[in-house]
């Protein structure tokens, strides 16, 4: 059998062969850590919500015993307070809390960040565009305690208490914080999106005699819906998990919250819950009050995971391949 001189060449020397085996298990090892450290923080986290839902279910004497009140499922949904240190547990009070923020964060992070990214996609100049690019992306950096700090100082007093008679610290200004912080992101997804359409679409538009405008909202626009949507959702997933906003400006960042529906009231989100709680060793005197922060931590991941899995769904069905 003969073999081709220069596949020899390409095999290289044995000191190079043991090169690239070397590097080839270095990067598999890395890879492996990274799942493997993956899978243990989510069973871990789901280990400890499923053992906290069960106590509560199938309460042990010591369980009653040591939180003090009878111990039941009920205590999930109802009351209208999360306060685990007192073993108030009402979830719904922290999932309300989070759609209120949410809701208002993408209220004034979509239409900005769209605004924003069809500016740069179809009117900004290649100058314009080399300049305010980057320094948007830069916002998105901005440390969110520097954000907090803003809407605590300005956009509550000077901003909401001016327009409703409320308290410094409320769900509507946390939101507008919040918001703040998400139209970096918004806007640079969807730029991207609005930059991938081919030119051909915005030539063929004008060809026919459509303005700039109809241009950009009839023709460009519905072509990259699938970015649209998507930059959309991940901008929620971006609200839902924010932190240290809600947790300064919100109100309910203490060992309890009370179940509000209105935006102008203190309220509280899932993480900021979390925040509040793990702060201090003495803020959890119990044992069963550290498991319901996994529990809330589990709805959270729930929560991003399955939005990022519609995001995906969305993509791939109204994905346009030019």
């Amino acid at each position: 059998m003969l073999v081709d001189p220069d596949a020899r060449i390409l095999e290289g020397t044995s000191s190079r062969r043991a090169k690239e085996v070397a590097i080839k298990l270095v990067t598999q090892i890395a890879a492996a850590l990274s799942l493997l450290v993956t899978i243990a923080i989510i069973g871990t986290l789901f280990y400890r919500a499923i053992d906290f839902v069960a106590t509560l279910a199938n309460p042990s004497e010591a369980d009653v015993e040591n939180a003090g009140v009878p111990l039941s499922l009920d205590l999930l949904w109802s009351n209208g307070q999360w306060a685990p240190r007192f073993t108030r547990f009402d979830i719904k009070t922290l999932v309300v809390g989070s759609l209120i923020v949410t809701a208002i964060a993408m209220m004034v992070a979509g239409p900005l960040g769209l605004g924003a990214a069809i500016y740069l996609s179809e009117y900004a100049s290649s100058r314009a565009r080399r300049f305010l690019k980057p320094i948007l992306e830069v916002l998105a950096g901005i440390p969110s305690i520097v954000i907090a700090f803003f809407a605590l100082r300005f956009i509550s007093p000077q901003i909401v208490q001016r327009l409703f008679d409320t308290a410094s610290q409320n769900l509507l200004a946390a939101g507008l914080g919040v918001g703040l912080l998400t139209i970096p992101l918004v806007a640079s997804i969807s730029e991207d999106a609005l930059r991938s359409v081919p030119n051909s679409l915005r030539e063929a538009s004008a060809g026919m005699g459509a303005r700039k405008m109809r241009t950009t909202l009839s023709v460009v626009t519905p072509a990259a819906v699938s970015g649209l949507v998507a930059a959309g959702i991940v901008g929620v997933s971006r609200a839902i998990g924010e932190t240290m906003v809600v947790f300064l400006v919100a109100g309910g960042g203490g060992n309890s919250a009370q179940f509000t529906a209105n935006p102008l009231e203190k309220g509280s989100t899932m993480t900021a819950a979390m925040a509040s709680q793990a702060s201090g060793s003495d803020n959890i005197i119990t044992e069963i009050a550290a498991g319901s922060l996994y529990f809330v931590g589990a709805v959270l991941f729930v929560t991003t995971f399955l939005l990022n899995i519609l995001a995906d769904r969305i993509v791939r069905r109204y994905r346009e391949k030019y």
